[in-house]
């Protein structure tokens, strides 16, 4: 019923408002004679500023002069009175709606067949503050909030060229949730914008409550460990990927923008690395590479060595090692998944607990694991370290946290199994899968494979802008030179 058009008279109009609402609490309809015409005003509560409605639309209203006929009033309303920048016109009862739950104000006249609605949006909505992720010591500390239009602002503020653009649509059946796309028109590849509003149109889920509900739907590789399309909170972060030539994702509701396509390099890649002298960035960044290794190969490499290759190791640390081993009652394999579940068990409690109790787990994680079950004998001092080690490494990269997680528990069954040959095995299945990822066309393993030279000055190293200025790369480049 929502899909007809306006008509009829505005009892019969009301009368289908209030069918298709169900006669809703938070719909507010205040019949009114405007200009001699008999008029209604629709609004939902607590989605508009009662001030500005009362400025902008009620006093104006009752201002109105006499009027012939309802085709006269709304040509008034339309050429002598603003009432507000934001007046679309409404033709059928889902776009009536639509507009009424996103925070206009509904006019509707008697004989009528289309109704006026003015933006008069004053919602309660979080103020802009700081990103909880993506910290920076030097850079902005303004994060989008969810608000999809405050975040559309927080990005133009940055760019002021109208090469920027922002297209606006709606996703979700239900939810009508407001999305927008945001690309630079010169840089974007026609063709992965394309296949992008394709996908999006194709969408037929019923709500839209956060990024996640849209992600899968852009990334193209289902099987991949890795993401295609990246998140982040940061404003100046979406800048410079816009410049790049990527497609930005803005999603009402949620502070976490799409990044379209997201690079795996780039989870290597921080603000601050711009603000640092070229040499220090340089060094950041190779930290980074050992940091994502040793996260994810430590504790394999530790079981490997110590069960299947002994060889290896000097003897004074084959001393230390089989001394510790030989009191512990279980094997070096089930030692470490046992530790390491216990340690995602602890996070994932330390999350969802409130933040006055969040501190009471790491005090007993600290007694359980850190000093009882060592002292005990049940676990060995040599494999709680690497394990420690393995962990607070993969905290340098956050964003690698969830595939970490994984290929660090699978890395420790394969060099359990088969010693160092199964690690090697399973390296190369994930760096398989790694440059199998790919998303629109563009793999996420660019510049390294298809190797890019010139992106090698921003990825091996950071040189400083003076280079730089004249050798940004945009990602329709690497289409060009790969097609």
């Amino acid at each position: 019923m929502t899909e007809k058009n306006i008509s009829g008279t505005l009892e019969e109009t009301l009368a289908q408002i209030r069918h298709i609402c169900a006669n809703s609490s938070d719909i507010l309809i205040n019949r009114i004679t405007a200009g001699g015409i008999p008029c209604a005003v629709l609004t939902c509560e607590g989605m508009l500023s009662t001030a500005i409605m009362t400025e902008l639309i009620i006093e104006p209203l009752t201002e109105i002069p006499v009027q012939k006929d309802s085709k006269a009033f709304y040509q008034y309303l339309e050429q002598n009175l603003l009432l507000s920048l934001d007046r679309p016109v409404i033709r059928n009862f889902d776009e009536l709606f639509r507009f009424l739950y996103s925070g206009f104000a509904v006019i509707l006249a008697e004989n009528q067949h289309t109704a006026l609605a003015f933006g008069v949006q004053g919602y309660a909505v979080r103020s802009i503050s700081e990103p909880s992720g993506e910290a920076n010591l030097y850079g902005s500390h303004d994060g989008l909030t969810e608000a999809v239009r405050t975040n559309m602002s927080l990005i133009r503020r940055r760019m002021k060229t109208p090469l920027l653009k922002f297209e606006l649509s709606t996703a979700g059946h239900l939810s009508q949730t407001d999305i927008c796309l945001c690309y630079m028109t010169d840089r974007v590849p026609p063709q992965m914008l394309r296949q992008i509003k394709k996908e999006l149109d194709s969408i037929k889920l019923d709500t839209i409550l956060s990024s996640g509900y849209l992600q899968p739907f852009l990334e193209k590789c289902r099987g991949s460990l890795f993401d295609s399309v990246g998140l982040s909170q940061r404003p100046d972060v979406l800048c410079s990927k816009l410049l790049e030539g990527r497609v930005v994702l803005l999603i009402d509701n949620t502070p976490f923008a799409l990044v379209i396509p997201k690079l795996f390099i780039e989870n290597f890649q921080t603000l601050d690395d711009y603000q640092h002298k070229p040499y220090y960035a340089a060094f950041s960044r190779w930290i980074k590479y050992g940091a994502f290794l040793i996260a994810v190969l430590l504790p394999a490499l530790y079981i490997a060595v110590s069960m299947h290759h002994p060889e290896l190791l000097n003897s004074t640390l084959l001393l230390i090692l089989t001394d510790a081993e030989q009191k512990a009652p279980l094997s070096l394999t089930t030692e470490t998944v046992f530790v390491l579940l216990m340690y995602e068990i602890i996070r994932e409690a330390g999350l969802r607990l409130p933040k006055s109790v969040g501190g009471a787990v790491s005090i007993v994680s600290g007694l359980i694991i850190g000093d009882a079950a060592v002292s005990s004998g049940l676990i060995s001092t040599p494999m709680l370290t690497m394990t420690a080690i393995s962990v607070i490494a993969g905290f340098v990269t956050p964003d690698l946290n969830a595939p970490v997680t994984i290929m660090r528990l699978l890395f420790i069954i394969a060099g359990g199994l088969w010693g160092l040959f199964g690690i090697g095995l399973l390296g190369m299945a994930v760096l398989y899968n790694l440059c199998a990822t790919e998303t629109f066309g563009f793999p996420v393993t660019a510049p390294l494979a298809p190797f890019y030279s010139r992106a090698m000055r921003d990825v091996a190293t950071r040189v400083n802008f003076h280079r730089m200025q004249f050798g940004n790369f945009t990602v329709e480049e690497y289409h060009e030179q790969n097609s």
